[in-house]
């Protein structure tokens, strides 16, 4: 599926519609940030009512005292103002970031597992962990601040124009318009290009990142480490030109931002001072008119320094919003025939192909419960690609698989996974201990159940050996232990699932001959009740196989 490209407007749009029931919050968040500007801008205008009554009792009928405690109080209500005001903003960016990513694995677990398949893993880590968290200056400083601007500004230059005379009231407006709303759409114009280059290449730097620490062992083997350090700094590089690229561009911002508050501020008191003069108003509310235009810029320049962080937050949101577009290549069957007793697998006239290529031509098998079947050929043969096919993958561009004579489309999902376990040659284990990892296939087996797992993968005197045996901790990605020990407790754990069907790909491709053979006796043993299928490129493998297959060209052709 080809990414939508979405203009500022229309992510912003898509982003607020994912609030939901947080949106009376962020009315809370408004009315209390509105109030607590209204308090901050009402310290320094009562100061200057202060001051004008002191040099005109005349200007207003309440008395000094009053001023001077309005002014207080509006000081201390400001600060509990403030502090309401960012607690509701950022509950909602850090109650709606949890239901976000909460959503994203959500897809993924429909998109999954090809959605994976071939992925860059580092990108899609970016995607959950930095996009994610970018989302934050959106809703916790965007929403509310652009909501407040448009009231507190609408409401002073309502003010300036009732106290000094509408003609400062039109600059105050003018003001608050070029520097709430020209600046940062320019702004935002000038830095979307760097915003979406940064994050571009954040991810694929993540992406190179994350696929040379887990191949460290391979790239120093192979005398790479230069060319692939030389990679990473260029790869560094490209991502510091573009963030110096758009810190130049925020600083002629920032400094067209401040020459704007100037310019405004310079505009009315020429206004002010020619009213003054030609005794259109008199000193005193110009003056204060102008203490009041000055202190309440406050709310639009939070908005003109938006842009620096929006062009990188809408890019983010742009990539998850895609994400969460994307279509699944098969829809889970929820509702489909449960699979209880596994009998027969057949693949009738089944042909596949990725994008275009085809991969496995006119296919037909038959595979009978209680047997040992080898699929052998050289790589890329289209071997694995069938075994992923049998637990839907993916669906067959032509032609059907059926489990005991039922379309695998009309097979309830969760039933076949309990039916069929695929062991591949990247066995995953996760951060726990070896106990935790083998259970993850059947949490209620028993300690004499899980051991003659083990055994039967020849992995049981290994772990036997281990000071903490099976509550050795298996480290991030496995990293404790060699390719052949995660590939041996994988098969373990297939053992232990109890499912009918075991579909193996290349699981003794890192086993050494001892062991392999310990695997393929046991393996001999499980077919008593289970249903093996073996996938390997050596004719040895497939030694105790009661039927053999050759795929070649995307052909599958019986040896024996």
């Amino acid at each position: 599926m080809k990414p939508v490209r979405r203009n500022g407007l229309s992510i912003m749009i898509s982003l607020i519609s994912l609030l939901g029931k947080l949106k009376y919050i962020i009315f809370i968040a408004v009315l209390g940030g509105f109030a607590g500007n209204c308090c901050a801008i009402a310290v320094t205008t009562l100061g200057a009512c202060c001051a004008a009554k002191l040099m005109d009792p005349s200007f207003t009928d309440a008395s000094l005292g009053l001023l001077v405690g309005l002014t207080i109080g509006a000081g201390v209500l400001r600060g509990l103002l403030r502090f309401a005001e960012q607690y509701n903003n950022h509950f909602i960016a850090f109650k709606l970031l949890s239901s976000l990513r909460d959503r994203i694995f959500g897809q993924l677990r429909v998109l999954a597992p090809a959605r994976l398949e071939g992925q860059q893993k580092g990108s899609l880590i970016a995607m959950l962990t930095a996009d994610v968290e970018t989302l934050e200056v959106f809703y916790a400083h965007t929403i509310s601040p652009m909501m407040i601007a448009l009231l507190t500004d609408g409401t002073a230059a309502l003010l300036i124009g009732l106290i000094g005379g509408w003609q400062l009231g039109l600059v105050a407006l003018c003001a608050y318009l070029v520097i709430g709303i020209a600046v940062p759409f320019g702004a935002s114009a000038v830095l979307k290009k760097d915003g979406m280059n940064y994050r571009r290449q954040f991810s694929l730097s993540s992406a190179y990142f994350l696929d040379s620490v887990r191949g460290v062992s391979d790239i120093v083997m192979n005398g790479r480490v230069n060319e692939r350090g030389t990679e990473l700094n260029r790869q560094s590089e490209r991502m510091n030109t573009s963030t110096v690229s758009m810190r130049r561009k925020n600083a002629a911002v920032s400094a067209l931002t401040g020459l704007t508050v100037s310019l405004a501020i310079m505009a009315a008191a020429a206004v002010g001072i020619v009213m003054a003069a030609n005794g259109q108003a008199s000193i005193a509310p110009v003056t204060v008119s102008l203490v009041l235009l000055f202190s309440s810029f406050g709310p639009v320049l939070s908005l003109a320094g938006l842009p620096a962080n929006l062009t990188q937050t809408f890019a983010a949101g742009d990539r998850i919003l895609n994400f969460m577009d994307e279509k699944p290549q098969v829809i889970e069957n929820r509702e489909g025939t449960e699979l209880k007793n596994f009998e027969k697998l057949e693949i009738r006239d089944l042909s596949f192909g990725y994008e275009g290529n085809e991969v496995l031509k006119n296919v037909d098998l038959t595979i009978n419960k209680g047997e040992i079947v080898g699929l052998i050929g050289p790589s890329g043969c289209g071997k694995s690609t069938l075994l992923k096919l049998f637990l839907r993958f993916y669906d067959p561009n032509n032609g059907k698989v059926m489990y005991n004579g039922t379309d695998l489309k009309q097979i309830n999902t969760a039933s076949l996974h309990r039916t069929a376990v695929m062991v591949s040659q990247d066995t995953w284990l996760f951060d726990r201990t070896i106990r935790e990892n083998l259970l993850t296939a059947n949490p209620n087996a028993t300690e004499q159940q899980m051991r003659e797992a083990c055994r039967m993968a020849a992995v049981d005197e290994l772990i036997e050996q281990l000071p903490l045996k099976y509550e050795t901790e298996a480290g991030l990605l496995g990293s404790s232990m060699s390719t052949g020990e995660r590939q041996r407790i994988g098969l373990a754990r297939a053992f232990l699932s109890g499912a009918p069907v075991l579909l193996l790909d290349e699981v003794t491709s890192n086993v050494d001959a001892i062991n392999e053979g310990i695997i393929l006796g046991s393996l001999k043993e499980a077919a008593k009740d289970r249903t093996i299928i073996l996938v390997s490129h050596r004719e040895s493998t497939v030694g105790i196989c009661n039927k053999v297959y050759a795929v070649k060209e995307g052909r599958v052709e019986a040896v024996r």
